[in-house]
């Protein structure tokens, strides 16, 4: 066994181990800290096959960024996981469906490369040898796939949308700026008032 492969081998054996702990951890905050270990590993099998751009931008990018503000999000948001998991069954028939969709979708990749290997080497764009890695993929990105990479930037886009929405919370209690109503407020609504030295907040 050679040594590429023997760490490819293990990267992928962690990968796949860390990934499971994520979603079968109870503890929010070790489910965000096994996905930081199986993006690491997902970086380093990025390292071995050359693409070292993406594996440098999965450190940076999601565990430097992404990884790191679910871990303080998690941390700081008082969520109440019990009574969140109390209305999963009814999303249980969906998640089935989809599931089992993503399934079929890697079955008939995979089908693709046993029956007819060859598909993935008609698909690929030839190398150049004088380009550099990040070059190459910056050229590729905004001229052949410009549009699905523009797709791409738009479903994150909704994604962080629909994040905010969903963890924006108004508490009770606690007093809000109503900008609407301090600007229609005319002269006759403010009162001064003399407050003694020491009486005040």
């Amino acid at each position: 066994m050679t040594l590429p492969l023997f760490f490819f081998y293990l990267f992928s054996a962690v990968a796949v181990a860390s990934a499971f702990m994520v979603i079968s951890a109870r503890n929010p905050v070790h489910a965000v800290l096994f996905l930081i270990l199986t993006f690491v590993n997902a970086a380093g099998l990025f390292m071995l096959t050359g693409a070292e751009f993406l594996a440098l931008i999965l450190i940076v990018v999601y565990v430097g960024a992404v990884a790191v503000l679910f871990l303080f999000v998690v941390m700081m948001l008082d969520v109440d996981f019990a009574q969140a998991r109390k209305g999963l069954l009814q999303y249980a028939p969906i998640g089935i469906v989809v599931g089992l969709v993503l399934l079929l979708e890697l079955l008939l990749v995979a089908g693709t490369f046993v029956v007819s290997p060859e598909v993935a080497g008609s698909a690929a764009l030839p190398i150049d040898a004088t380009v550099e890695n990040t070059r190459a993929l910056g050229q590729v990105l905004y001229t052949r796939y410009v549009f699905l990479f523009q797709g791409a930037a738009a479903v994150l886009l909704v994604a962080m949308i629909g994040a905010i929405v969903l963890t924006l919370r108004h508490r009770p209690g606690i007093k809000r700026q109503n900008t609407a109503a301090q600007l229609a407020r005319s002269g006759s609504d403010l009162k001064v008032v003399k407050v003694k030295s020491g009486q005040g907040l």
